[in-house]
């Protein structure tokens, strides 16, 4: 058999090799430092067999940034993590690990509860793992077998996960641990240079609230110990940045468990809010999108013709309504538009038809996923659907790319792009399938944007882009989405007459680039770190009269600034205290007036410690062009 390398050389091997014997034919020490294969663009454990004519690239120790390389020395950290608390807290139950983004857990039912002050124990007995090192062996089973020695150890998580699995079991081995796992794993614990186990948390089993609550415990790991410092100093900062503290200490929304995943939004946070409506109603207008407005309830056979239902039923909260009939609190604003293209008779005149709406959709989550702004039951999504022959598809998805990538720039994000294709549960025939993913190909190349494709992912109706972007601390967040819709127009019978006068059934583009704008605001804030650009602050200038007999002359110079937010604190602190406070409130810019300031020379307190005098002439036109976008 023969493999393709990613020099496009092509290396043969016995048949029925491995990554591992594919990386000793090529070299001692890549075969020494190697940690995985991607074979096909899939990740694969070393240890399994190859395919003739697969492309594969062998990934090693080196490659230190690579995410599926972190995957397999976070997964394999994570085996570590169970070995170490089974032996120290024995009669624990063992559930699930598996690594996760910048890191790993591992759920548990200990025999009494742990606090965080063990997680130094546990690290030390990972530490000693280390020491003493690992190595993975694998093997596969049969069910039968997998169950009987789980449940000679008492492991009733793994017996019942067993009785759920498709396809065969394989058992990895450490020491005297043995972890029911598909893999993919390192050869040995030696690349696992940098380890630290990050919190507690609890977890209910298969994240139902109505099974067990387990004991979650998380880490991560790294090749080196400056890779982990790093991460560990940009968690530091997070913590100072986050947006549940800054929230609160600003004063722009808290939470509270009389209403659950749902914010109070404090006047200074609406004026963000509002800030950033105005920017979507005045860059939708520009390109020629529709306000619209459509109802918050529908009947559930609405959502049954929509496909909803099937698909998303328990997420919704359910309204009786008379003896008969159920409404639902709408999670999406999809079937609303199709019935209000559907009101009239449509021609091909009409289209591209942009329907835009910013409205409040709900969704029934479960208590323990939501998370401050991040994670709510109350959505605020800037929707919009376009209604478009086949003709203009590739138009329409380059445009709604372009608007995405002028949004995200405005914020200092860096945007990145991932294409997902159909899923199992697609609606649609395969041909219909072609069509679309190739039209959304065509727009994101001819926009020449870089792109992942992520196999499998899109939506049950269409293929769809997801959109992320990069905040200051190098985090990565999806934030909207464009998704290409054949089906939904047809399950609701839409037509347009076209230009032949014969009925045809409409392409919707379904587009959201704030995604929720709860949670666009909740990365906002942590990404500016509560110091937003001036254009989004809630207040822009604060001025602070020196004494009783500045008051007068500065609430005069805060008149003269009316075009622009800004606040007057003539309290009986110091001077001294409400300078600090204007600094702990993040305020763009303090005016300090006392006996010698005047309309030609006023003391300005930038945000950030730079000092100045300006004229109001020159501080209007500072303030103007930094407050207008």
């Amino acid at each position: 058999m023969k493999v393709v390398l990613p020099d496009s050389s092509e290396l043969e091997l016995p048949d029925g090799a491995t990554g591992l014997d594919a990386a000793t034919a090529i070299g001692p020490k890549l075969a020494k430092e190697a940690v995985l294969v991607r074979a096909d663009g899939r990740v694969q454990d070393l240890r399994l067999p190859l395919e003739d004519g697969q492309p594969i690239q062998i990934l090693t120790t080196r490659d230190t940034d690579d995410p599926d390389a972190l995957y397999v020395l976070r997964h394999s950290a994570a085996h570590l993590l169970a070995e170490a608390v089974r032996r120290l807290y024995p009669g624990t139950k063992i559930a699930i690990g598996p690594p996760i983004e910048n890191g790993f857990y591992y759920d548990f039912e200990f025999p009494e509860p742990i606090g965080e002050d063990a997680l130094e124990k546990i690290e030390a007995e990972i530490q000693r793992e280390l020491k003493e090192g690992r190595a993975w062996e694998r093997q596969e089973v049969s069910a039968e077998e997998a169950k009987r020695l789980f449940a000679e150890q008492g492991e009733d998580y793994k017996v019942e996960l067993v009785d759920t699995a498709e396809g065969d079991i394989s058992l990895y081995t450490q020491g005297d641990f043995t972890d029911l796992c598909r893999g993919p794993h390192l050869q040995d614990s030696k690349p696992i240079r940098a380890i630290k186990l990050t919190g507690l948390a609890g977890a209910y089993w298969r994240g139902d609230e109505h099974n067990k609550q387990l004991t979650r415990i998380y880490g991560t790991a790294f090749y080196s110990q400056a890779d982990l410092d790093a991460y560990l100093e940009r968690l530091e900062e997070a913590k100072r940045r986050d947006h549940r503290r800054l929230g609160q200490q600003l004063d722009l929304v808290h939470l509270s468990e009389h209403a659950p995943g749902m914010p109070f939004w404090h006047p200074k946070g609406m004026v963000i809010w509002n800030a950033l409506e105005d920017l979507r109603r005045r860059e939708n207008a520009k390109r020629g999108y529709i306000e619209v407005k459509t109802p918050l309830l529908y009947d559930v056979d609405t959502w049954k013709t929509s496909g909803h239902w099937e698909k998303f039923k328990d997420e919704m909260f359910l309204v009786p309504y008379g003896e008969e009939r159920t409404l639902g609190l709408k999670p999406m604003n999809c079937p609303g538009h199709m019935l209000l293209f559907g009101s009239a008779l449509r021609s091909y005149r009409e289209l591209p038809l942009r329907y835009a709406e910013a409205s409040t959709l709900h969704r029934n989550e479960r208590g323990g996923t939501l998370h401050g702004l991040l994670r709510v039951q109350h959505v605020t999504q800037d929707d919009a659907h376009i209604f478009v022959t086949a003709e203009q598809i590739e138009d329409e998805i380059f445009g709604a790319l372009d608007f995405a990538a002028y949004l995200y720039d405005l914020f200092g994000m860096e945007a990145r792009f991932e294409l997902a294709t159909r899923p199992d549960n697609k609606l649609g025939t395969d041909e219909e399938w072609d069509f679309t993913e190739g039209a959304l190909r065509s727009a994101l190349d001819r926009r020449e944007l870089d792109y992942t494709v992520r196999e499998g992912e899109g939506a049950f109706y269409g293929p769809k882009i997801d959109l992320h972007m990069t905040d200051v601390l190098g985090r990565s967040w999806q934030m909207g989405t464009i998704q290409l819709d054949s089906q939904m127009p047809a399950r609701f019978e839409l037509t347009y007459v076209g230009e032949d006068n014969a009925e045809h059934t409409p392409y919707v583009v379904h587009r959201a680039l704030f995604g929720s704008l709860e949670r666009f605001i909740g990365i906002l804030i942590e990404h500016y770190g509560g110091a937003f650009p001036v254009w989004l602050a809630p207040v822009q200038v604060r001025v602070i009269p020196v004494g009783e007999s500045h008051r007068k002359a500065a609430r005069s110079l805060a008149e003269k600034l009316g075009e622009f937010r800004v606040e007057v604190d003539d309290s009986d602190e110091t001077v001294g205290k409400r300078i600090r406070n204007a600094e702990v409130e993040k305020i763009p810019y303090v005016l300090v007036w006392g006996d010698r300031e005047t309309e030609d020379a006023i003391a300005v307190r930038e945000r950030g410690g730079e000092q100045s005098t300006k004229s109001l002439d020159e501080l209007v036109a500072e303030l103007s062009k930094a407050a207008n976008l």
